[in-house]
């Protein structure tokens, strides 16, 4: 997973070409990385809290580049003929 403040545009074009079984360990992985963040924050033994707006922007990047089961998807991938 990206811990990184910010996803640099490198990464989230790395993002774009991934396999859809890797984006989806990524997505669970930053899942469960939230939610220990989640149960440390309310324990007080975090000092960033920008890490968890961090996080959850980053998961839902990764979740624009997973199509939705019905079809749609935010992301459309450009296709060159």
């Amino acid at each position: 997973m990206y811990t990184d403040k910010y996803m640099k545009r490198r990464e989230i074009q790395e993002l774009k070409i991934k396999p859809l079984p890797e984006l989806q360990k990524l997505l669970k992985e930053g899942r469960e990385r939230l939610r220990i963040l989640k149960f440390d924050l309310a324990a007080g033994k975090v000092k960033n809290v920008r890490e968890l707006r961090s996080l959850k922007k980053n998961l839902a990047r990764i979740q624009t580049f997973i199509p939705h089961p019905c079809g749609t998807s935010k992301y459309k991938p450009k296709i060159k003929l």
